[in-house]
């Protein structure tokens, strides 16, 4: 019995010595040792250059919804908050990277640019999204007055590899805001 053992773990010996020395898969043991690493990098490099994309996009529309409260044009037609969000998905082709039937809008007047409130405001309440009338929309904005007009959108993420998440909202989703401050112009 012992004869075969030392024969077997000889045998065994010069098995894994010759393993030690071939090459002809090293290329590949060694890509499957660095691959989790790259691969979790590439997912997390992509997932921020879209939310940073998603979010210029968002900052460039509250800057759009401005406009038509800084020039008068939602005070004069009464425009409502689904009035802004329609009138902005169409005329900057957000609707190409958002779903604009979640987009939420939030115009507040202030006393001065010191007292504006710029703080995003909460898009749950617990585990439930809100909607659009739990948020102020305020049109009474005279001419001269400050108003402060954001763009809030869930935006949803993926969770990468190796522990990679930037969500900040239930269900996987990150708040993205646009703002926009401005004194209001005279119009008429």
């Amino acid at each position: 019995m012992r004869r075969k053992l030392i024969k077997y773990l000889h045998a065994r010996g010069r098995d894994v010595s010759s393993f030690s020395r071939a090459e002809r898969g090293a290329t590949a043991v060694e890509f499957a040792i660095i691959a989790p690493a790259f691969i979790a990098t590439l997912v997390a490099l992509l997932q921020v250059c879209l939310f940073v994309f998603a979010q210029m996009a968002i900052q460039n529309a509250a800057v759009q919804a401005g406009r038509y409260f800084m020039t008068g044009q939602a005070q004069a037609g009464n425009w409502t908050a689904s009035n802004v969000i329609n009138d902005v998905c169409t005329n900057t082709n957000l609707s190409l990277i958002f779903n604009c039937s979640q987009m939420f809008v939030v115009a507040q007047d202030a006393a001065s640019f010191a007292a504006a409130s710029t703080s995003a405001p909460a898009l749950y309440n617990g585990n439930t999204l809100n909607t659009q009338s739990n948020y102020t929309f305020d049109t009474n904005a005279n001419p001269g007055g400050i108003m402060v007009v954001q763009l809030i959108y869930p935006w949803p993420v993926l969770n990468g590899p190796l522990g990679f998440n930037i969500s900040n909202l239930p269900n996987n989703q990150a708040e993205l805001m646009g703002i926009s401050a401005f004194r209001v112009e005279p119009y008429l």
